[in-house]
């Protein structure tokens, strides 16, 4: 059975030339993020990515470069031979494998498709036929193109990948691991800031397509591992780990890209449990994962659970559904919905059957960060926040942790000698009945990272609002005190929680004595 993945040797120089010349050529035609929202317009591109190509191929009727190329690898239309020399080096193509010829016509092999970096760079992710966001003919027919079970298949970018992608911590490091690569995508964002980038999948074909999308989009080449979770580096440690793991949970491993094939939320448990194994002294490890909200438990003292002894943790929870909406979703995304309704409702069963024995009522999904900190008393913060975000996070990821040693670090005393400034592009708002003298309540709010709202007090509003760095907080609290007619010794016991409040969620900053 044939795979149908292109064959370019890339450790050949003669074939790492032609890819190069590929990779000129998708640039030089604007074949890029930007390139295709100014083709196809917004109403047409968003239509893709909702697996609507009607839009598109009307964008695309034209014979420039850009239309052929999108028609070739993103609506996986084949084209003339002579409209794709136009746009492409298509003997290069057919050579390495990225095209096959069908007569006076080509098609591609695989899905290519643009991708903007962090940085402006122009990247392109490879995947199966039909396998992207928005892909042409769905995960059935992509079945039926690669010419593999779709177990086996590796999809492209989703929201899951770029929400991970804006969650990593983007600092410089020597050595870091993508776990469970699949199209190549974290392995491809690690690459500018990692020296080493070694990345692993269980699939075969998933490490295959991981160094595609590496050479198409011009990264150094990453070390490609095949085995399970971590097996395949041994006692390896590192600086970064990242990891969109098959965290579905499902009776069974039927699709090997989406189900972790362990019982329940084993896999994710395990990935967070050895991580801290694997982890140099101050490195990240951070996943996306679904865990169960067991009846009779707390998921908040679960997922503490989970968490390795010398690490600290950072675990928010974005979405809940009950069983029944789990396994609808999922029944969908795999097509099960357009069997026979005898075996949809077979399947559907077994869900709940697996959901049931394991006392399941819920499936939680967000993110898990560990900071492998040593500490002896680790700050672990487990919540929920279903709110939007402005992402990338990575920045907000390092600055929370920052802010855990910084209060971890500093008693009651310290903390009311210690300066603060409010943090960028905080706001404040007065809630209360309209016409009323004073408000029932005032809010901070942030416009920038997690976008948090908390509720303050008169004395909380007053203090945050004067904290420029200047003065020490002890001092602006005896100042508010003598403005309210209150015992500043009280005002001092009782004020040292919000503060710390305050700080672990972002609105004050601590800064150095005498700095603004």
């Amino acid at each position: 059975m044939s795979t149908h993945l292109p064959t370019a040797d890339l450790r050949d120089p003669d074939s790492a030339a032609r890819t190069a010349r590929l990779r000129d050529a998708l640039r030089a035609a604007a074949f890029t993020a930007d390139g295709l929202l100014e083709l196809l317009g917004a109403p047409a591109y968003a239509a893709l990515a909702r697996s609507e190509t009607v839009p598109a191929l009307r964008a695309t009727r034209g014979d420039g470069p850009l239309a052929t190329l999108v028609r070739l690898f993103l609506l996986q239309r084949p084209v003339p031979y002579g409209r794709a020399a136009a746009a492409l080096p298509v003997d290069d193509c057919l050579a390495d494998g990225w095209l096959v010829r069908d007569g006076d016509e080509v098609r591609a092999s695989v899905d290519v498709r643009p991708y903007g970096g962090p940085d402006g760079q122009d990247w392109w992710i490879v995947s199966d036929l039909g396998c992207a966001v928005g892909g042409a003919g769905g995960v059935r027919a992509a079945e039926e193109a690669a010419g593999v079970d779709r177990a086996q298949l590796v999809l492209g970018v989703g929201g899951a990948s770029t929400t991970l992608a804006g969650l990593t911590v983007r600092t410089p490091v020597a050595k870091a691991l993508d776990l469970g690569t699949g199209s190549g995508i974290q392995a491809l964002h690690a690459s500018p800031y990692a020296t080493e980038v070694t990345a692993t999948d269980l699939n075969p074909r998933a490490l295959r397509i991981a160094g595609l999308t590496l050479a198409l989009s011009g990264a150094p080449a990453a070390d490609l591992r095949e085995g399970s979770l971590f097996d395949p580096v041994g006692e390896e440690t590192y600086d970064l780990i990242v990891s969109n793991p098959p965290f579905v949970i499902s009776p069974g491993a039927r699709l090997t890209y989406r189900d972790g094939g362990m019982g329940g939320d084993d896999l994710c448990r395990t990935i967070v449990q050895q991580a801290a194994d694997h982890l140099n002294d101050g490195g990240y490890c951070q996943l996306l994962a679904n865990w169960q909200h067991v009846e009779g438990e707390d998921w908040r003292d679960r997922l503490r659970s989970w968490v390795p002894r010398g690490c600290d943790a950072w675990i928010v929870q974005r979405e809940v559904q009950d069983v029944t909406q789990y396994a609808e979703l999922w029944l969908r995304d795999a097509g099960d919905h357009r069997t026979g309704p005898e075996e949809y409702a077979a399947r559907y069963d077994a869900w709940l059957e697996e959901f049931e024995a394991r006392r399941t009522k819920a499936v939680g999904f967000g993110w898990i960060t560990l900071r492998k900190s040593g500490a002896a008393d680790p700050s672990i913060t487990v919540e929920e926040w279903p709110h939007p975000v402005e992402q990338p996070l990575g920045s907000a990821v390092v600055e929370h942790f920052e802010r855990q040693d910084y209060l971890r670090a500093t008693d009651d005393a310290a903390l009311l000698a210690g300066h603060f400034r409010l943090a960028d592009e905080v706001v404040q708002e007065q809630v209360g009945l309209p016409g009323a003298e004073d408000p029932e309540h005032v809010v901070l709010r942030q416009n920038r990272g997690m976008r948090r709202a908390t509720k303050v007090d008169t004395v909380g509003a007053g203090f945050a609002g004067v904290c420029d760095g200047s003065l020490p907080a002890g001092r602006i609290l005896d100042a508010i005190a003598q403005l309210v007619g209150e015992d500043p010794v009280l005002l001092r016991d009782r004020t040292p929680d919000a503060i710390r409040t305050l700080v672990e969620q972002g609105f004050l900053e601590p800064v150095e004595t005498g700095k603004d």
